[in-house]
């Protein structure tokens, strides 16, 4: 066993009786104690080694707890026009990125946004001008919506009479033909293609785990596909597992991992089974989150999954010792889902397992407590707050709800846990921290006077660990790891002055 004085840096523990110390004594993996240096050194034998961090900010390792690693990896080599502000620069992007592709392969990516497009929604006739030899399934930013060539809808066996899957929409023109936009689960079969066709996911995640190291993170929560499981196990067996992985069970595989007797939290320190994911609605950006009032376009979203689906989902993974983790963004399905743990929990009894409720947007007042009484996790992504602040002044003004509510949730004493839904978002914690603290557009500072900030010492902690997927064991559980920056990583004068700074840079992160 080595160990190791890590010193010459500021070690933020997140301890309140001791928040900073001056060293920090480790072995191997392992954090031993932190204290003065001359304190350390008096009290400790066998230091093999002393690091210097130069000046360094040192924070526990950080955890996402709410991201899609393999869709992040996948889009590391895809088309991207997060950028795009109009059509025509959508298309401008695609027929650059199609230029260097081979002939036949198919065309990935897109996470494009027409929320502010002019011309508004795209359709498959502008996409086939400029890629008219391929098949092409382009997500749209919230992953929710997919902008399809003809060539693809053919291979989907989409057209025309195709009726609308349960859950999902094949958006029509006037006169009834598929005009190449999917929603929610019409877009399940393009997530098959898109899977078979984008390369060998173990080696892009060998790629991805490093990229996520280099912003800070050492953990992950990965809402991915069975794939994605594989990939990590394949790396696990080969030793080259840099990140700690809390996996999810898709809901297509519930039957298989209880089959197999897979619980949540079962693995080791690196890989773990985390909780059953499940949909019950869509998302804001594409209107197609439950909301109790209509959108000013008229509808009031999607139910991907009823209650009584729900409900039986919950029990059935309840009873085999898997928690559920459902998405929930509109007021109506951030209620209805609160609704089925209720019930599941009178049919089931007590879960031995914390459920969850994945990004719990946008709530009505009475289900802040609600949430926090039923002892679930809120698990939140503060950059969504900062990219749609605009979208709900536009959608959502004048109605009575408590959105990106991480503080008020907090006060009533809920369990919340913060992560960045990346690549919907970047995912960069520092930028995931600067949101739940400011709640303002990074570059123009927009709105002021907002009163549902929090301090960033609890938006960093709930950034350093995982809520304890057990009742009864302590809430907050620290990943090892520690990662350092040469420039102290809240710097924003007192939570209150927009814009500014320059991200941290990171100079060593260890998981």
């Amino acid at each position: 066993m080595t160990r190791t004085l890590w010193i010459d840096a500021t070690f933020r523990t997140l301890d309140p009786d001791r928040p900073t110390a001056a060293a920090l004594l480790t072995e191997d993996e392992h954090v031993l104690a932190a204290g003065d240096v001359a304190e350390l050194r008096a009290h400790t034998t066998g230091i093999t080694s002393t690091i210097g961090l130069g000046g360094a900010t040192v924070t526990p390792g950080l955890v996402d707890a709410h991201i899609h690693t393999a869709g992040y990896a996948r889009d590391l080599t895809t088309v991207d026009m997060r950028g795009c502000t109009t059509q025509r620069e959508a298309l401008a992007e695609i027929a650059r990125f199609v230029a260097g592709l081979e002939p036949g392969r198919w065309l990935f990516g897109g996470r494009w946004d027409a929320n502010d497009w002019p011309e508004g929604l795209p359709d498959r006739d502008i996409l086939d001008r400029v890629c008219p030899d391929r098949p092409a399934i382009l997500p749209s930013i919230d992953g929710h919506t997919h902008w399809v060539s003809s060539l693809a809808l053919q291979q989907l066996s989409i057209d025309d009479h195709t009726p609308d899957p349960p859950g999902g929409t094949i958006e029509r023109d006037a006169v009834g033909r598929a005009t190449g936009i999917l929603r929610e689960s019409a877009t399940l079969a393009g997530e098959h293609l898109m899977t078979l066709h984008s390369g060998d996911l173990t080696d892009q995640l060998r790629v991805a785990q490093q990229r996520l190291l280099a912003v800070g993170l050492t953990g992950v929560h990965c809402f991915d596909g069975e794939d994605a499981r594989a990939a990590y196990e394949t790396l696990r067996a080969a030793g080259e597992l840099a990140i700690r992985v809390h996996k999810s069970v898709p809901l297509t595989a519930l039957d298989q991992a209880i089959d197999e007797g897979r619980r949540t939290g079962d693995g080791d320190a690196w890989l773990s089974t985390g909780p059953v994911k499940v949909f019950s609605d869509g998302a804001l950006g594409s209107h197609t989150c439950h909301m109790g009032e209509p959108f000013p376009g008229g509808g009031h979203g999607m139910e991907v999954m009823s209650v009584p689906d729900l409900v039986d989902v919950v029990v059935r993974a309840t009873r085999a010792g898997l928690g559920v983790a459902t998405h929930a963004i509109g007021d109506e399905a951030n209620h209805r889902v609160l609704t089925a743990y209720a019930e599941a929990r009178r049919l089931a009894g007590p879960p031995d397992v914390r459920h969850r409720v994945e990004h719990t947007q946008h709530l009505r007042p009475g289900d802040v407590a609600r949430l926090a009484a039923l002892d679930v996790v809120a698990s939140m992504q503060p950059t969504h707050c900062t990219s749609d602040i605009r979208l709900v002044e536009r959608l959502l003004a004048g109605r009575d709800l408590r959105s990106y509510a991480w503080a008020s949730l907090l006060r009533a004493g809920a369990l919340v846990a913060l992560g960045s839904d990346a690549p919907v978002e970047e995912p960069d914690p520092m930028a995931g921290i600067q949101a739940a603290v400011t709640r303002q557009e990074p570059e123009t500072g927009h709105p002021q006077g907002d009163s549902s900030r929090t301090r960033d010492s609890r938006s960093t902690r709930r950034c350093t660990g995982s809520p304890s997927p057990r009742p009864g064991r302590p809430v907050w559980r620290h990943p090892r790891g520690r990662c350092a920056r040469e420039r102290p990583p809240i710097s924003w004068p007192g939570a209150e002055t927009p814009g500014g700074c320059r991200p941290p840079s990171w100079v060593r992160c260890a998981p």
